[in-house]
């Protein structure tokens, strides 16, 4: 056997040390590309494009950029409506380069993935809000652990069309930071696709290296293919006389006719017993105290919903302010708004709701009141 010499020696041990480097990888086969990859093993997420049926001719096309392109694939891979998502490296000076080529050699190459989506299923503007949870677009050629231009965020498209998309995304995503954004928008100039061991990389390595937290997926809107944990038959609404027997002014006025209750007037606002809040009118399920933070707004406010599915959204321009309405999915109510102001660690979202449409139901009660298979939200 050849002794490797010094400066081989060094490389090797670069690449070990690298973030993102293939030291620990394996050289078994990647799902066939083209199907949403099983990830039946992994510790990751579950993948709800597994079992979907996907119309090829209907797909399209976007390439991200956000860091190293592990974590950044197996995220995107499992945003519900993506049929398949492949690494590799994007819009750089070289031509087919390889992975040392880019870690070493300044090729200018930005680490990428290729997602390839239903727009049927999720919009551009949802991929890209999905995107925007798993890097700080504020900083400068890093990511994570990782520094260097490959490790650049970018959003790259082929079609003109999305560009004006793209550009409503970002200018959204502006008032969540106090620095500016360097997240870079340019049309595709080429994107070279990267080496096998580099494909699912994080579902043939699970321990492998990965600066993306996967917790923002359990907020994902799912469509109708796609199983929801709550059954919105079991919770009908009653009629309009039986609420207005039942319900108080504000109850009725905030979730029959779309009011607000003032500010610091919920009995829920700084209140964070265990447990989970349910429509007032229907009983369904939607928050839970494990997601209920302190936003100092005067309104209960939430992370996300305890199912994606049990809120509808919908466009608001009430009073000449573009905002987006929450109502209950089985009840139809009016129970608040969401914003992009919560807490970035958390998916960025704030769920403000009015506590006059909710109704809080005790951990230690909720097995007793039909909610036990919740128990583990509250937890």
């Amino acid at each position: 056997m050849k002794i490797l010499s010094f400066a081989g020696f060094v490389i090797l041990l670069l690449l070990v040390l690298s973030g993102c480097s293939t030291s620990s990888a394996s050289n078994s086969t990647s799902a066939d590309s083209g199907n949403a990859s099983d990830t039946s093993t992994s510790k990751y997420p579950d993948n709800p494009n597994i079992d979907l049926e996907f119309d090829t001719d209907k797909l399209q096309d976007i390439y991200l950029a956000g860091g190293c392109f592990w974590g950044v694939e197996a995220y995107m891979a499992r945003v519900y409506g993506v049929y398949d998502v492949t690494s590799g490296y994007a819009n750089g000076n070289t031509e087919n380069p390889t992975y040392e080529e880019v870690t070493r050699e300044n090729t200018g190459h930005a680490e990428t993935v290729h997602v390839r989506y239903d727009p049927e299923r999720v919009e551009l503007k949802e991929v890209l809000n999905h995107y925007f949870m798993i890097i700080d677009p504020t900083l400068l050629n890093q990511q994570g652990n990782d520094r260097g231009e490959q490790y650049r965020t970018g959003i790259y498209y082929e079609n003109e069309a999305d560009r004006a998309v793209i550009d409503k995304v970002v200018a959204a995503q502006t008032d969540r930071y106090d620095e500016p954004i360097v997240t870079e928008v340019e049309l595709l100039d080429h994107y070279y696709l990267a080496e096998e061991v580099h494909q699912d990389y994080l579902e043939k390595n699970p321990d492998g290296y990965c600066h993306v937290e996967f917790d923002t997926l359990e907020n994902q809107q799912l469509g109708e293919d796609a199983q929801s944990l709550i059954d919105p038959a079991l919770y009908p609404k009653p009629s309009d006389e039986e609420l207005k027997a039942t319900l108080t002014d504000i109850q009725y006025e905030v979730t029959q006719e779309d009011g607000t209750e003032p500010s610091f007037s919920s009995e829920y606002d700084g209140f964070y017993e265990p447990g989970i809040y349910v429509d007032i009118t229907t009983g369904e399920p939607l928050f839970s105290s494990a997601d209920k933070y302190d936003s100092t707004t005067g309104w209960p406010s939430f992370t996300k919903p305890i199912d994606s599915k049990v809120v509808t959204e919908h466009d608001d321009g009430l009073f000449f302010m573009k905002r987006t309405e929450i109502r209950s999915r089985a009840g139809d109510n009016h129970i608040g708004h969401v914003f992009n102001d919560g807490p970035k660690d958390k998916g960025g979202l704030r769920y403000c709701m009015n506590g006059a449409a909710l109704l809080f139901v005790p951990e230690a009660e909720m097995e007793a009141e039909g909610y036990g298979f919740l128990l583990d939200k509250v937890n």
